[in-house]
Formats: structure tokens, sequence, C-alpha cells
């Protein structure tokens, strides 16, 4: 998801080089037209220096647009999506999900499957160390079809089950504490 702060930060190079714009999202900034060569450079340079890539590729575009999709869905969504995470991101970007997934394996390296399956244990590890829900509720928040099935994904990931894994970040803020205690 493009954050606010980004969103802010492009809104306003374009505003202040005078480049019409019709929406800012997901990571996609649609123009009414083309833009000259000099202003999309100047842009880019300028964007760059934020920290901001500007890119033209149309397979880079839809990748990071996969990505931006997968972790909002996972990190900032309450509610996954009831359909398939195919159907889904091929709705939400309006293109054949073998296409995409053809680029994806081919551009990143690892499939879009993998790369889901990465990120939603990297949320499971944060959901655990927030300590507010049972792996129960994180398994129904993660649509994991049951908590066995985000167990075994989990071990898979990082070679640790989600109870030792929690119990090893709760030893570790116990002994910080005991530490700063003395």
């Amino acid at each position: 998801m493009v954050s606010i702060r980004c969103k802010n930060l492009v809104k306003f190079e374009l505003q202040q080089m005078g480049i019409p714009f019709l929406s800012i999202d997901l990571g996609m900034v649609e123009l009414p037209s083309e833009i000259s060569e000099d202003d999309f450079a100047h842009l880019k340079k300028k964007l760059l220096k934020s920290g901001l890539e500007l890119m033209d590729d149309k397979r880079s575009l839809l990748i990071d647009q996969a990505k931006n999709l997968i972790k909002d869905m996972i990190y900032y969504s309450e509610e996954m999506p009831e359909e398939s995470y195919a159907d889904y991101i091929s709705r939400k970007l309006d293109c054949d999900y073998n296409y995409l997934a053809g680029i994806f394996s081919e551009v990143k390296g690892t499939t879009i499957q993998k790369y889901i399956i990465q990120h939603k244990v990297e949320r499971v590890k944060e959901l655990l160390i927030y300590d507010e829900l049972s792996l129960t509720e994180i398994s129904y928040k993660l649509q994991y079809s049951s908590v066995a099935h985000l167990s075994n994904q989990f071990k898979k990931i990082t070679g640790l089950s989600p109870s030792f894994f929690k119990q090893l970040k709760l030893e570790r803020k116990s002994n910080l504490a005991k530490l700063a205690n003395m």
C-alpha cells in the first residue's frame, strides 16, 4: 500500500512541476496524458532523492502493484478476501493471473504463492509478538484452513513452531526487563 506520506510526496512533486494527474494509488499515478521525456526524467530524479523509484517498465509496474496489493492484503486489511488469492489479485489488478504469475516468477525469482506465504509468516510473527490474538484467531484472520496448516507453514519457513517462537520472544523480553532493572 502506498503510504500517505509517499502519496503526498508524489502529489506535491507533480503539483510543483505543473503535471496534472487523475489519481495516485497502489504505487501508481494515473495521468490524463503523456508527459515529456524531460518532465519524466526530472520527476524521476526528484522522487529518487526522496527514496522513491519511478518505473516506466510495464512488467515492473505490474509486479510492484502485485507486491503492494499482497502486502496491503496481509498487513493492513481487517479482513482477508473471501475469494482465492489468485482471483483477488487478478480482479484487483485487472490482469490474467497466469500471465502475472509467470512474469512475477521470472523477475522476482520466486512464485507469488511463496511470496504470499513469506509475508503471511512475517505477519504471524508480528501478531504473536503483540500477544493480542490466540493462534486460532491468527489462523482465522490470515485465512489458514487450520492452526495445523499455519503451524506447518510457519515451521517450514522459520524452523520453529509458532508457540516456541512466541516463548523465545517472551523470554527475551523478560531478560531485557531484568537487565533494565539492574
